[in-house]
């Protein structure tokens, strides 16, 4: 009688780790990766604790046994997707081609994974998302003769013409007031400009276009030909 109330009294191992939050086989990179796909499909906003649990069908406090809260996960979802990202190859035979295709890996890489973008640009952790990628473009500056100071005034004037093109590229004038949207302001504007300029500052920009152009000049500048 004492050892069937024993065994009784005992939890199973099974019930020990339900209460605990941990689930056999359930890894804490199952967790980051499972988190980053989330972001990936449904938007930064779609990142809690309690949407993860019921997409990976565990309870919450399973989460919590592998990382402490929101913004230790959301770090490990950049670092992860950082580490992504530098698997991107870089292409081109002259210096001023690879210095080019290290630059639009960055531009394309936001653009492609807008989600992630825009999740570490709420969390301040832009900078660890793009390392990977800008110090693939550092190499490429060094290996183009670039070193010290003249690679760190290259880098960053390459990351300032990126950065100011995807302010305009991710930029959601869905949000804005119509009137407050720049067709509408160019419409009404009183600016003395031909309606010809006018028009054209309606229209609905090629940003891709135009940050590779800007981008080449940018290159063209710093690295010798």
């Amino acid at each position: 009688m004492r050892n069937r109330m024993a065994r009784t009294a005992t939890p199973s191992a099974v019930e020990a780790t339900e209460r605990s939050g941990r689930r056999t086989g359930l890894e804490r990179a199952d967790i980051v990766s499972a988190a980053l796909d989330l972001v990936e499909r449904d938007g930064p906003g779609a990142l809690t604790m309690r949407r993860l649990a019921t997409d990976l069908d565990v309870g919450t406090p399973t989460i919590y046994w592998h990382v402490a809260n929101r913004d230790e996960l959301i770090a490990e979802v950049i670092r992860l997707q950082s580490s992504r990202l530098a698997e991107q190859a870089i292409t081109g035979t002259t210096a001023r081609d690879r210095v080019f295709s290290a630059a639009r890996n960055i531009w394309t890489s936001s653009i492609e994974h807008r989600a992630t973008t825009s999740l570490a640009h709420q969390t301040g952790t832009t900078s660890l998302l793009a390392h990977h990628l800008e110090a693939a473009l550092v190499m490429e500056l060094e290996a183009a003769g670039l070193v010290g100071p003249d690679a760190a005034d290259a880098s960053r004037a390459i990351l300032i013409t990126i950065g100011g093109a995807l302010v305009l590229a991710l930029r959601d004038l869905s949000a804005s007031p119509a009137d407050s949207r720049p067709d509408a302001l160019w419409a009404n504007s009183d600016a003395p400009i031909a309606p010809a300029t006018r028009d054209a500052l309606r229209a609905e920009p090629d940003l891709d276009a135009l940050s590779a152009t800007t981008l080449r000049a940018v290159i063209d500048h710093f690295v010798p030909a």
